[in-house]
């Protein structure tokens, strides 16, 4: 049986995002939805939001977290067509028409899922031009990056692949960090992401970290370095020498 346990948060205790103007777009979203068809709910890892199948009768909307999109074959093969994050919305294919949902999401570590009903959506997005402007820019970002994703599929091995998804979880280039922590994702997702086996995963896993590029800090986080660019922008990397590697 699926786990779909969820707990809800207090509206008022949730954090708040601005917009690009300074406008606190997700709290009047969410004054506007309080008193009747939405509610925010907290999801643990592993848990379902909502399956395959399933009547699409709702929009989600990610505060915070991580989630992953799967779609099972009438075979019962699996495959991830999407990982979203903070500030994307999923499900939103019901305003389109659609029926049931095409894909299962599923959280991938504790995530805050603001849930909204499909009517209520449709109201706000008619009736408040800062929470239209604020979706439509969501979901242009998202076919961006999707887009992307396709563009890396077509045209780059797996190693580049599996480089390039480790670089966008860490948020490489945000902050201008030198290296970023991320929760570490299990071999057998990332080789679902990237296209690939899980002996793929693993041996260049072993390569990027022999290269000094990734660091496995405890059981739930994975360092990603600066240099693991070299590998999406050079095709490879060069194992560090043994002194280099106990100092990282």
């Amino acid at each position: 049986m699926p786990n779909r346990q969820s707990k809800p948060i207090d509206l008022q205790k949730a954090p708040v995002a601005a917009d690009a103007n300074g406008r606190c777009v997700e709290r009047e979203a969410l004054l506007a939805a309080r008193n009747g068809g939405s509610s925010l709910l907290e999801y643990g890892p592993d848990r379902i939001i909502f399956l395959q199948g399933d009547p699409a009768d709702s929009v989600f909307y990610l505060r915070r977290g991580k989630v992953k999109l799967s779609v099972t074959s009438p075979e019962g093969k699996e495959g991830i067509v999407a990982l979203l994050e903070d500030g994307d919305f999923l499900g939103e294919g019901c305003l389109a028409g659609q029926p049931l949902r095409m894909a299962t999401a599923t959280a991938m570590m504790d995530s805050a899922v603001h849930r909204i009903e499909k009517p209520l959506m449709m109201r706000m997005l008619h009736e408040q031009l800062d929470v239209s402007e604020f979706f439509a820019e969501r979901l242009l970002s998202r076919n961006i990056r999707f887009e992307q994703d396709l563009i890396d599929h077509l045209f780059n091995q797996s190693e580049k692949r599996l480089a390039r998804i480790l670089l966008l979880l860490a948020h490489f280039g945000e902050g201008n960090k030198a290296e970023t922590v991320l929760p570490r994702i299990n071999q057998e997702t990332l080789a679902e992401m990237v296209g690939t086996t899980r002996s793929r995963v693993s041996h260049f896993m072993n390569e990027f970290r022999n290269c000094g590029c990734i660091d496995y800090g405890n059981r739930s986080e994975l360092t990603v370095h600066s240099s693991l660019l070299d590998v999406v922008l050079n095709g490879g990397c060069k194992p560090l020498e043994a002194g280099a590697i106990q100092k990282r």
